[in-house]
């Protein structure tokens, strides 16, 4: 809209890319990055992206907001919810999952489900659940699956981080904790076919699980 009323349009985040390129957000940020007369991004390889598309004016490498945002809140992180389950520290494994393409088909989401069964037999599993995550479960009969996880309702950011500073290790498909797990010093396996997060992927941090 900024850009069809010639208002210049600043975009935070811009140069990020990945797969599927058919995600709502992959769409939108390829346009906004597109229609932008500054672009600030959080990496050199955003930057180099696009270069790619032959975007070079209105560049700015700035670094990653959402690692200033960790910083600033890291010492009001809390840590109730940890508390409330009984946990203990570096003994259990945070799970989030909910994009389409993982929870929509039965056949992809038992094999998902199937396989953080089996990580809860070695490790704790506590599965804060998204609402489409748990309606898609109910629609497909896939409740047991989830016999013997922790499953929580969706919890705030603050108790979020809390969780992630004392789990063990990261399973999830959402952009931003896997990139908050790298924050947190904990080790993620991304439940997604790319990530825009290429750096954490190919300095070995974390895992790219693809298609499961």
């Amino acid at each position: 809209m900024g850009a069809k009323l010639k208002i210049s349009v600043a975009h935070v985040e811009a140069g990020i890319r990945q797969e599927p390129k058919d995600m709502p957000e992959e769409i939108n940020r390829v346009v906004t990055d597109h229609v932008s007369s500054y672009l600030f991004c959080p990496t050199k390889q955003a930057v180099d992206n696009l270069a790619k598309e032959n975007i070079l004016n209105g560049v700015y490498f700035v670094g990653d907001v959402m690692y200033d945002l960790f910083l600033m809140m890291e010492h009001k992180f809390s840590y109730e919810v940890f508390e409330e389950l009984g946990l203990e520290e570096n003994d259990f494994v945070l799970v989030t999952l909910h994009r389409d393409f993982n929870v929509d088909l039965p056949e992809k989401l038992e094999r998902i489900l199937n396989e953080i069964r089996k990580v809860n037999r070695v490790k704790k599993v506590v599965f804060p659940i998204h609402p489409r995550t748990r309606k898609r479960i109910r629609e497909f009969g896939l409740e047991s699956y989830l016999d013997g996880l922790v499953i929580l309702e969706p919890v705030d950011y603050l108790n979020l981080m809390g969780l992630l500073k004392r789990c063990w290790k990261v399973v999830t498909d959402s952009g931003g904790l896997q990139k908050e797990a790298y924050f947190a010093g904990k080790r993620a396996v991304v439940v997604m076919p790319g990530t825009g997060w290429r750096e954490l992927v190919d300095t070995g941090w974390n895992v790219l699980a693809g298609e499961a």
